[in-house]
């Protein structure tokens, strides 16, 4: 079966992937899949930095603002759903460029892996949130790390769902979610990939970018959203959304809004860090750094380059 030539763009969060990806749909006929376990929920705008319609310039994106907040999406369901949209894009003639900065979801799509059910142990699970409740998520994380530190060294302390789960099908089924990715990799992928990753060479800059894209967001209405999703008990996972959890303290009374602005900022950081710990594994990805470009144009041109020179590599 002849593969479909895809484009990918990742990298940390305020790293400017959305606009680059725009640009190469632009240049090369192209159309977004979207990569990012957050921005799947729609009223969750500001905080997940949701492309606006302009930033889109017209370009499709899939994948995007199409799930209410209260439903679950695995990351078995994004794969499935990924495969779909690009075949799709792929028989209209149009080129799928995927962006996001959920690496999981990246990596888990273009080598394909086929996730296996795994017997789901409810009591065990109960057991687990009560234990994260008493003591916290540090704890479990650290429960984690003895069974199965390959999946706990990509997880934070916060990330409650995902250690949960892992540690449910570890002692459900007595395999590592990490080996189970690994013997998932049964099957050939159907794409051949173009990896494109964006970091700075000042690490500062993309510090720099990520305040500023902090401030922007307070300024265009975070405050009126976080409060809206933090007042229902039941959006668990939309609660625990980086831009969210940060600021419930505000809304209680026991911290000064300056300090969670401040504790956001640190943790987006924290997350560009862990988010390119991620990408640096794989080797396949070609980097560019937007600071040494110097120019959005010139950094576009690169991106495009390189685009077609795998492009033109597939059809000869």
């Amino acid at each position: 079966m002849k593969k479909i030539p895809i484009i990918a763009v990742v990298g940390p969060t305020a790293s400017g992937k959305t606009s680059l990806a725009v640009e190469i749909c632009c240049r090369l006929n192209g159309e977004v899949v979207s990569a990012d376990s957050m921005q799947i929920y729609r009223e969750m705008d500001i905080a997940t930095a949701k492309p606006t319609p302009d930033e889109m310039k017209g370009i499709p994106h899939h994948l995007i603002d199409f799930l209410d907040m209260g439903c679950g999406f695995s990351v078995a369901d994004y794969v499935s759903a990924a495969h779909g949209v690009i075949r799709d894009i792929s028989d209209r003639g149009k080129l799928p460029v995927i962006c996001g900065g959920t690496g999981l979801y990246v990596d888990s799509l273009i080598e394909n892996i086929r996730f296996e059910k795994t017997v789901s142990n409810t009591p065990l699970r109960e057991e687990l949130k009560e234990l994260a409740r008493n003591k916290g998520g540090a704890y479990l994380l650290d429960m984690l790390k003895e069974a199965d530190p390959e999946t706990a060294s990509r997880l934070h302390e916060n990330n409650l769902n995902r250690i949960i789960r892992a540690l449910e099908v570890y002692k459900t089924t007595g395999e590592t979610m990490s080996e189970q990715i690994k013997n998932s990799r049964s099957e050939e992928s159907p794409y051949d990939a173009c990896i494109i990753g964006l970091d700075y060479k000042d690490r500062q800059v993309l510090y720099e970018r990520i305040g500023k894209r902090v401030d922007i967001m307070i300024q265009s209405g975070l405050l009126e959203e976080a409060e809206r999703i933090l007042a229902v008990p039941s959006l668990k996972t939309a609660r625990q959304a980086i831009g969210y959890k940060e600021l419930a303290p505000y809304f209680d009374g026991s911290t000064q809004l300056e300090e969670c602005i401040l504790n956001l900022k640190q943790a987006t950081r924290r997350y560009a860090k862990r988010q390119l710990t991620w990408f640096r594994r794989n080797k396949s990805i070609i980097w560019l750094y937007p600071d040494e470009a110097g120019t959005f144009e010139r950094l576009a041109d690169s991106a495009e380059s390189i685009c077609k020179d795998f492009l033109k590599g597939k059809t000869q």
